[in-house]
Order: C-alpha cells, then structure tokens, then sequence
C-alpha cells in the first residue's frame, strides 16, 4: 500500500467537491470508491472528509464563492498562502477566494490561472492531504487540460517551481509531467484543440480502481454516465465519467488492491 506522509511544494496535495447536493453526492462517491464519511463540525461548514480505510483521500463541501458547483478541485501544496496568492496575480492569474484560515488544519487560497483553469492552494498545519497513491480508492493522477497551454506553463513554473518533463510536442500532442521524472504527480495536456467550445481550460483527477469496466458500470448503475468507455493506452486502462451531477473525473485501475 502507498501511503503518503510529505507531499512534495508545489504538487498536489488535496483534491476537493464542491457539491450542489451533499447528501447525494456523499452517497454516490462512498457507494461507488467504499470510501467512509466523516462530517465536520459547525465551523466547517459540514465539510466532509472522506477516508480509505482509514487514509484520507478527499473531502466534499458546497461551493466557495467564485467556484462551480459540482467539480473537482486540485489544491497544490504552498509554504505561504498568502505569498502563492501575490505571486499567482503577479504571474498573470486571479484570485478567485482570497487566503483563509481552515480552523487549525491550514490556510487556504482559490485561483484561476492565465487560462481560466481554477486551482487551490494549501498551506498545511494539521491537515496534511490525502495519503494514498496510485491505490484503489486513492487518487493516481492529477491533469490540467490547457487552452492556453505556453502561458499556463509558464505560470505554474513562475508559481509554484514546477520541474516539467516533455512526453511530446507536436500539434497532435504535446504534453508534459511535473514533479520528479522518476515518479511525476501530474501533467498537462495542450487541449485547445479537443474541447468543446466555451469549455474553459480545468484540472481533471484521476481515481484508482480494481476494474475500469466494473467501475464504469457502477457509475451509471449510481446515476452517473460515461463519457469515454474504458481503453487501454501504454500508462495503463482508464475510463472518462461523471457523477449524476455532471462532475467530471476519471477511473484508472492500478495494481493490486488495498482491500
């Protein structure tokens, strides 16, 4: 099992969702990963935290002020809130939720890149991220789909210090990695081409799981729908779904399970 203690600066750390129906979308996620829900206290709001056995993995709470409902959100790791917040406007993004405290579990900050892709940023205290990777139930990979894929690049390098790898970069694909080449956390795809229009740039996440096609079934089985069905590629078997909301996201199935 990869648990995880020390996220990597700069790099995921937590995902999120912002939820219309928190009673339905709580049932739908631990319904379909076997995730458990723990529910905060009045200071949060009703946040909830959802767990793997016993490792935390992603929360759920209704959408902040200048975010959409029923998405994903991608929190990468700061030293300093408040100093990531000056230095996303200064390199071109806007702030969409100013820096907050969280309690004692950390400080947080909302922002849109020169793309319009919404990311969070989080300075821990108590509240570490989530603990599994590339496990069923845990989150795989995380994805930024780029409109404006040189400026985008260039923000999150400015930003948060991102080392990128290039897996290619012709018209039909380019795309690079970010973190450690050798166990990267993330990539971003040049998809101005392939999204529809008035979809903006936005981040994507990925979820492991035992059977792409077992989970794909689940999903529409919960209200959900699929998107792309289940294919294989030479990083493995993925399937694009959403929820019965429209909230996006993709099944990976990793090696194993931690059942």
């Amino acid at each position: 099992m990869t648990v995880v203690t020390n996220h990597r600066l700069g790099e995921p750390c937590w995902v999120d969702y912002a939820a219309s129906d928190l009673p339905r979308a709580r049932e739908f996620y631990t319904s379909l990963f076997g995730w458990t829900a723990e529910t905060g206290g009045g200071e949060y709001g009703g946040y909830v935290t959802f767990r793997r056995d016993g490792h935390l993995v992603a929360g759920l709470g209704e959408a902040m002020e200048g975010t959409q409902p029923n998405t994903w959100l991608t929190y990468l790791l700061v030293e300093d809130a408040d100093a990531g917040e000056k230095s996303a406007t200064n390199a071109g993004g806007r702030v969409l939720s100013p820096t907050m405290a969280v309690g004692d579990q950390g400080r947080l900050a909302v922002v849109a890149d020169p793309g319009s892709a919404v990311v969070g940023l989080w300075e821990p205290q108590q509240h570490r991220g989530f603990e599994l990777v590339a496990e069923v139930g845990g989150l795989s990979w995380h994805e930024l789909y780029a409109r404006d894929y040189a400026a985008q690049m260039e923000f999150y390098k400015r930003v948060f210090g991102w080392t990128t790898t290039v897996l290619g970069d012709t018209a039909d694909f380019r795309y690079e990695t970010f973190g450690d080449p050798d166990s990267p956390s993330g990539g971003v795809f040049d998809a101005d081409g392939m999204l529809p229009p008035g979809v903006p740039s936005h981040w994507v996440v990925y979820f492991g799981v035992d059977s792409a096609a077992d989970a794909t079934a689940r999903v529409v089985e919960l209200g959900g729908t699929v998107v792309r069905d289940p294919w294989d590629s030479e990083f493995g078997r993925f399937a694009q779904v959403t929820d019965p909301f429209g909230g996006l996201f993709f099944v990976h199935e990793v090696p194993g399970s931690i059942a």
